[in-house]
């Protein structure tokens, strides 16, 4: 068995539903103190983080991850017990092992190669969370918050999300889009549905702009975002009665939106939309996070470089899917790419990755690093 596969399991066997850590930061500092890693543990609130790093001078390269996963849900769903890490047909089952324990196995084993080989031509950090599947609130946020207090500048990213779709390595991501989060509340005059002059309807009233807003061309995306998506999340409205004009219409709804447009500029038009129905409304906002890109410079060069080589693959750029911690870290300028196993399985029951890509993604870890580091 590899040492990334060892390390896999000895991490999933860590029961470390969010916000829990449950002893996985304590495995991963074991593991590189005894390659030179000093360390911070960083406790917010509830929530362990991790920052470690090897001194010295020049750039700084950080693996970035999460050891917290989401629940389980029923224990007897699982074909194979979500904590017990089992091989299986050459997958390794559990829940994290795509999302994202596998990631950070093969970070520390790729990492203890390098330098077990020779000296580097700058530093290497790791960025470890227990609070990424949660809230998000007190892991890397407030981390990148500590070490730009201390005037920490990292200059390279990887964070271990599983990027690839079809094989490892197909997918990396390059950046994310924007998420943007609006609570509405459309008020009118609750009454009697025989009665509709007594009454204001609020579903009637937003009926409009509701067509308005789903019609709407936010924008036309760019070379690496698609165009801004609107979508509503959840609309409700009245008492549960036939007979009930509702009173209030809630409606809840999300932009998932590009670097073409910003988090206000979505606000105003939105008010827009709304003022021109004449509605009685109040609305609240919620910015997960704001949009992010790394474009074609030497980070993205390297990965693709490390990939084609150890996998033979031609990697795609992409920023689709949901937000990552790398919201975070990209704002201090920071080039931040996502990579990591296939993610077919993610949070699902039977959570499983590829043994055999776990060995294949520690060696394009070691190469990235050789590469932007110049390792001997």
């Amino acid at each position: 068995m590899s040492k990334t596969i060892d390390l896999a399991q000895q991490l999933i066997r860590c029961e470390s539903v969010t916000p829990n850590d449950a002893g996985c930061q304590k495995i991963i500092t074991d593991r590189l103190g005894n390659v030179g890693f000093q360390h911070e543990n960083l406790r917010f609130e509830d929530v362990d983080n991790l920052w470690s790093v090897t001194q010295g001078e020049g750039p700084l390269f950080v693996f970035a991850g999460h050891t917290d996963v989401v629940p389980t849900g029923p224990l007897e769903n699982w074909t194979h017990p979500p904590f017990a890490a089992t091989i299986h047909e050459d997958y390794l089952f559990g829940r994290g092992a795509a999302d994202m324990k596998s990631s950070i196995a093969a970070m520390v084993v790729a990492v203890e190669r390098v330098l077990d080989t020779g000296d580097i031509n700058g530093r290497i950090g790791f960025l470890i969370t227990s609070d990424e599947e949660g809230p998000a609130v007190n892991g890397t946020v407030k981390v990148v918050e500590h070490l730009q207090s201390n005037k920490v500048k990292m200059d390279w990213c990887v964070v271990g999300e599983p990027t690839s779709t079809d094989h490892l390595g197909d997918i990396i991501k390059n950046g994310r889009r924007g998420s943007l989060n609006g609570d509405l509340v459309v008020k009118g005059k609750q009454g009697h549905v025989a009665y509709p002059h007594l009454g204001i309807n609020p579903v009637h009233e937003f009926s409009a702009a509701l067509s308005t807003l789903t019609q709407e061309r936010w924008d036309n995306g760019n070379e690496f975002f698609p165009a801004t998506t609107f979508q509503i999340s959840n609309l409700n409205a009245g008492t549960g009665a036939d007979n009930v004009i509702p009173g209030d219409l809630s409606v809840r709804f999300n932009f998932r939106f590009s670097t073409e447009v910003t988090a206000e500029e979505l606000k105003d038009r939105v008010k827009k939309i709304l003022d021109a129905s004449d509605l009685n409304y109040e609305i609240n906002w919620r910015l997960s996070g704001n949009p992010f890109i790394t474009g074609r410079g030497e980070l993205v060069q390297a990965t693709v470089a490390a990939i084609k080589k150890v996998c033979n693959t031609d990697a795609e750029l992409s920023t689709s899917g949901g937000t990552s911690d790398g919201r975070f870290i990209a704002p201090t300028g920071a080039q931040v790419l996502e990579l990591g196993p296939c993610n077919a399985t993610i949070h699902q029951v039977d959570e499983c990755v590829s043994v055999s890509d776990l060995d294949k993604l520690t060696d394009v870890y070691e190469e990235l690093l050789r590469q932007l580091l110049q390792t001997s």
